[in-house]
């Protein structure tokens, strides 16, 4: 066959690839045991798996038919459940339900971004947001992170920098990812107080707040400021429940709830229905608090073991972070001479798999760092893959 050039869209340039989502297929064509620290998901022992199994085969009339592009109504109820009990009253004009937390992401910057609209994101910060992000033309601004969150201070100056406001500003306020820090109340406060002056987007992502296992939880941006239009709200069952299913929500102001319509449906015209109905039926029994007061505990034990394996086999040649709830840590090593993207095929070699910090920055910075997932992992086993992490730094000697 003749070699056809086939002229592509401008855009397809600007679409790259997930290496996070990408380690799904990398791990399943490996033959050897490995530690899994890559994926952010919740391990198969943390799933409520048999109830989701019972709820899924519930008979319900229209379960496998076209459902509400907006979603189903019974679901959309049990959502506005969970945020009045995380104190947000919302109403059911601002929810949309979405096929998962990355399609809600799609729809906030596809309704928002232009090409070359500035958009300030955290550095590190998900690779999935910045990709969808740069789909749609953003130039990317990072703003640094510390133990308290987005640096929401250092903006003026990145803005006057960059000589014009942003348009969107997007945060993972909750146990963020990669790094696990949690925006404080204070700074949330001046973000929406900046987002107000600049007339920009705030979206929040926060796939993680009903995870928390230590201390007192922050109010959440739209409590803070209830109704700012401004205020793009991104939310999911994939790391509450379990990801296959898909299911997530948007809560935004009602006046998108007609474009929220419009772009779903020429993208998937409906989330799943049956899925819908799982969830949805999950919920009215009651079952949320009884799952999480299982499993957060669980978490906290899981994240303590590998801060104590990180201390046992590292000891100060490594700086991890603390979070109070979600499912990772950021590891730096205090060794400059580690580069994390050469260790990575070593590591794998040896039986355990993260991902490396380079992955989370527009600029390929934190090649220094890594992300490690506890939520997959016994503590048992979360030791065996620090160890074995430990194994593949010793034997790469510095891969810089």
């Amino acid at each position: 066959m003749a070699d056809v050039k086939l002229r592509l869209a401008e855009r397809a340039a600007d679409l790259i690839g997930s290496i996070i989502d990408s380690s799904t297929s990398l791990l399943a064509r490996q033959t050897h045991d490995i530690v899994r620290f890559a994926m952010g998901a919740p391990s198969d022992d943390l799933m409520p798996v048999e109830l989701l199994d019972r709820y899924a085969a519930y008979t319900v009339p229209g379960k496998y038919g076209y459902g509400s592009t907006e979603g189903e109504p019974d679901l959309v109820e049990e959502v506005l459940k969970i945020q009045a009990e995380q104190n947000y009253s919302s109403s059911a004009d601002r929810i949309t339900i979405t096929t998962g937390g990355m399609q809600g992401l799609d729809l906030a910057c596809k309704l928002f971004i232009d090409p070359g609209d500035l958009v300030i994101v955290e550095g590190p910060t998900y690779t999935n947001g910045n990709a969808t992000a740069l789909s749609y033309g953003a130039a990317l601004l990072e703003a640094p992170l510390d133990e308290d969150g987005l640096v929401v201070e250092a903006l003026p100056d990145l803005v006057a920098r960059a000589g014009r406001p942003p348009k969107v500003i997007y945060t993972i306020p909750n146990f963020q990812n990669p790094s696990g820090v949690t925006l404080s109340s204070h700074r949330r406060e001046q973000l929406l107080e900046l987002a107000a002056r600049w007339g920009s987007v705030i979206i929040d992502d926060d796939p993680y707040g009903l995870l928390r296992f230590e201390n007192s939880p922050i109010p959440a941006l739209n409590e803070i400021d209830p109704g700012n239009a401004h205020i793009f709200s991104v939310r999911t069952f994939s790391k509450i429940l379990a990801p296959g299913l898909r299911v997530g929500w948007v809560d935004a102001d009602p006046s998108l709830r007609p474009l929220l319509i419009n772009a779903k449906q020429a993208m998937d015209t409906c989330t799943s229905v049956p899925a819908q109905r799982t969830v949805a039926d999950f919920l009215a029994g009651g079952n949320l608090q009884p799952h999480l007061d299982r499993v957060v505990g669980l978490y906290r034990e899981r994240k303590q073991a590998m801060r104590v394996a990180l201390e046992r086999h590292f000891g100060d040649a490594v700086r991890a972070t603390d979070p109070d709830g979600g499912f990772f840590l950021w590891v730096t090593f205090t060794d400059s001479e580690v580069d994390t993207d050469a260790l990575f095929e070593v590591a794998l070699a040896e039986g355990v798999a993260y991902i490396p910090g380079s992955a989370f920055s527009t600029n390929g910075h934190f090649r220094d760092a890594l992300r490690l997932c506890f939520a997959t992992s016994t503590p048992d086993r979360i030791d065996e893959g620090i160890l074995r992490l430990k194994r593949a730094v010793d034997k790469a000697g510095g891969s810089r």
